[in-house]
């Protein structure tokens, strides 16, 4: 018996079990279904072992399976973090830099920064990952990392970059329209912009003594960017950063306080990644821009 089975088998292997599916493997590993479900037939010929139970729901892993899986989820983790140490020795300054962020920050304030970015380094490719979820690093899901919450795991550097406010918008056109409101009672009597299954914005209004409803919004979605450009077009009054509020022409910040907590700001890489030159390049002059932006200068050139 071949005691060193072809990695890809394992890959497959894990993938399956980590997406619950074949078809969920193949689009995480990016191969078709059919060649996921031969490195699984392979992988069990070869260790003359079934790991998976058949099912007309699909594959279930058995408990042969389950033993496995996690010595190979170790060894997927060992081998992320000898590429990520060989990334972090390398001395060139081109290549790619991968870098996510939530979406408010990638689509409103990441561009006026990766000008800048881009004109310093012209010769790193910038890929960037929309996210609001968190994305893992050691599994080289990304380089660097913005998050709006202080990550704990000791493999990683951290920079707090500082708050930004969260607060009551709405455009110019619709308070010329609906009136501006001056109190708590009053804000909810109008058109409110909110989150469509997130129930966030609901626990904070009941930690105040504010009983509200998903009927309290007339207009609701989970898809931050598209609840601003709706604040932009003048549909109703919702929340946003205090920051992006300021330097969006129309836009009119409004003096009520609903006591949101600021949003914390930390930019974060794989701490052996820092060594690169590359990707410690592409960190720092993220982190000014970023610093600009929270502190209400201007970010749009970070090469002076």
């Amino acid at each position: 018996m071949n005691r060193e089975p072809d990695w890809s088998w394992w890959r497959s292997f894990a993938a399956v079990i980590a997406e619950g599916s074949l078809s969920g493997a193949a689009r995480k590993l990016q191969i078709s279904q059919p060649t996921v479900g031969r490195h699984i037939e392979a992988l069990e010929a070869d260790l003359g072992l079934p790991l998976f139970d058949r099912t007309l729901t699909g594959l279930k892993p058995n408990a042969a399976g389950l033993r496995l899986y996690e010595p190979i989820q170790r060894a997927q983790g060992a081998l992320a973090e000898a590429a990520i140490l060989a990334e972090g020795a390398q001395e060139q300054t081109g290549g790619t830099v991968r870098i996510t962020a939530s979406t408010m920050i990638s689509n409103y304030v990441l561009p006026d920064i990766l000008l800048g970015v881009r004109a310093r380094f012209p010769k790193v490719a910038l890929e960037i990952v929309p996210s609001d979820s968190p994305e893992n690093l050691l599994m080289r899901e990304a380089d660097i990392a913005l998050r709006m919450f202080r990550p704990t795991q000791l493999e990683l550097v951290t920079r707090h970059l500082g708050d930004i406010p969260i607060v009551p918008v709405a455009h110019e056109r619709y308070l010329a329209r609906r009136g501006r409101p001056a109190t708590v009672e009053e804000l909810w009597e109008h058109d409110m912009l909110g989150f469509d299954r997130s129930d966030a914005i609901l626990q904070h209004a009941r930690s105040l003594g504010i009983v509200l409803t998903r009927d309290n919004f007339v207009l609701r979605s989970d898809d931050q960017p598209h609840l601003w450009e709706l604040i932009k077009a003048g549909l109703g009054i919702g929340f946003g950063q205090r920051n992006l509020i300021r330097r969006t022409p129309g836009l009119v910040e409004l003096p009520i306080d609903l006591k949101i907590p600021a949003l914390p700001m930390w930019l974060t890489v794989h701490r052996e990644l820092f060594t690169s030159h590359r990707i410690r390049a592409i960190y720092d002059a993220v982190a000014k821009g970023l610093s600009a932006y929270i502190e209400g200068t201007s970010q749009g050139s970070v090469s002076r």
